[in-house]
């Protein structure tokens, strides 16, 4: 199927919702193997896991995530997805614990066919992670891709939507999302989690595609919540978002690039066009450049 804003063929996405377990790497990664497997037979050609879905979230101390993360991309978790996405054929983006040197990291990799991509390191740490791990060096890279233009961000990440427009102002098609979200104060049984309307803001006043990858199960007393969702740049999921107790995988067929035909809304507006950075200026604590790729 050819999109007809773009003439670029459509690609099917998937969300893999995991319950990973913490330490375990080998049999984690025998699972996400198993589910990738399971995405790229049904048409899968983008893939996003959850945040630490390799080793666990909950780390006892700095010394336990020290003894689970590894080299990027030289790590056995790295290579290992490397070799499925080679095999399969297929672009993945999961969310690893990066060790370099003394500094730890909760990252994000971007994989393909032919290799180590790119790293996204979590710039907005949540709770204890700040007694874990480094805050973010790397900013906020936009990766180019056969399927478009790839960002990623993690988790606590979706919180703030400078993030978001940062990544569509540099050109992004997509933002890719490993996570592991936990229950929000106050939100009644049966509502859907509040990281879903941050994820279709960001999608729809961006123009962007938000594929947020979430995990479930509890660890270490800690519940994680799942309904992992595609969103498409209108701001609307483009299928029902996962469940909230078990591993599932969320797919959707769509032009990864074609926000960029529907960020124009009609003749006179243009989220991104529209900006003025002059008037936020003075309260955002400094400059922004006006407009963004847009091609």
């Amino acid at each position: 199927m050819t999109n007809q804003g773009t003439g670029r063929p459509s690609i099917t996405v998937a969300a893999v919702q995991t319950q990973p377990v913490i330490g375990d790497v080998r049999g984690n990664l025998a699972a996400i193997t198993e589910a990738v497997t399971r995405a790229a037979e049904r048409g899968a050609r983008l893939v996003v896991l959850p945040e630490l879905c390799t080793t666990g979230y909950v780390f006892a101390s700095r010394e336990e995530a020290r003894a689970l993360a590894e080299e990027v991309p030289t790590g056995p978790s790295t290579r290992s997805l490397t070799g499925l996405c080679s095999e399969l054929g297929v672009h993945l983006v999961a969310g690893i614990a990066e060790r370099e040197g003394d500094l730890l990291y909760n990252s994000a990799v971007l994989l393909g066919p032919d290799g180590h991509l790119g790293t996204y390191r979590k710039v907005h740490l949540w709770d204890n992670e700040n007694t874990i791990f480094e805050p973010g060096n790397l900013g906020l890279p936009v990766f180019d891709t056969p399927h478009g233009r790839l960002g990623m961000l993690v988790c606590y990440d979706a919180w703030f939507p400078e993030a978001f427009r940062a990544l569509a102002l540099q050109g992004a098609d997509a933002v890719c999302l490993p996570t592991n979200w936990v229950p929000i104060p106050g939100q009644q049984p049966g509502e859907p989690a509040m990281a879903l309307s941050l994820c279709q803001a960001a999608a729809h006043v961006n123009s962007i595609h938000v594929i947020a990858a979430d995990r479930v199960g509890t660890e270490r007393e800690q519940p994680f919540i799942g309904q992992s969702v595609i969103v498409g740049p209108t701001g609307w999921p483009l299928v029902p978002p996962a469940g909230s107790q078990e591993p599932e995988t969320v797919l959707a067929t769509t032009d990864l690039t074609d926000g960029r035909r529907l960020r124009r809304w009609n003749t006179h507006n243009d989220p991104l066009a529209n900006r003025r950075p002059e008037v936020y200026a003075p309260y955002t604590g400094g400059e922004e450049q006006r407009g963004g790729r847009r091609g």
